[in-house]
């Protein structure tokens, strides 16, 4: 997969809660630098992580605004905009920007950047 396919993938993913396809985007030693839960280097330590998404949001959408790609198509940035509820049903807005570094066809390093303040109600649930 090209690029745009690859985070066409990873929207996609997300907004189905096929989490485990999610996460076969990323390459085996994928690092993320992710606001909420930190730096999370491997793939299957993140596929861990992922197996409670379902638990903590009774929804969960992420539509992406605007795709960047550079030239060669290793570099990309996404601006999107997440609703979400969490599992006690209290809503979440924000806006988000995500960095992608693809390689081969896997995503070998991603950072987010979004207002905390929404997700904080995660903590209240």
């Amino acid at each position: 997969m090209n690029a745009r396919e690859v985070l066409a993938s990873y929207y996609v993913h997300a907004n189905d809660g096929d989490w485990d396809s999610w996460c076969d985007l990323f390459a085996d030693d994928m690092v993320m630098d992710e606001q909420l839960a930190g730096r999370v280097e491997g793939r299957e330590k993140l596929r861990s992580m992922m197996t409670g998404m379902g638990e903590m949001y009774a929804s969960f959408e992420n539509l992406p605004r605007h795709f960047l790609v550079d030239a060669d198509g290793e570099e990309a940035a996404v601006v999107s905009h997440i609703s979400a509820r969490s599992s006690s049903g209290k809503p979440i807005e924000a806006d988000v920007m995500n960095y992608f570094h693809i390689r081969d066809g896997r995503i070998t390093y991603m950072a987010n950047f979004h207002d905390t303040q929404p997700f904080q109600v995660l903590s209240q649930s």
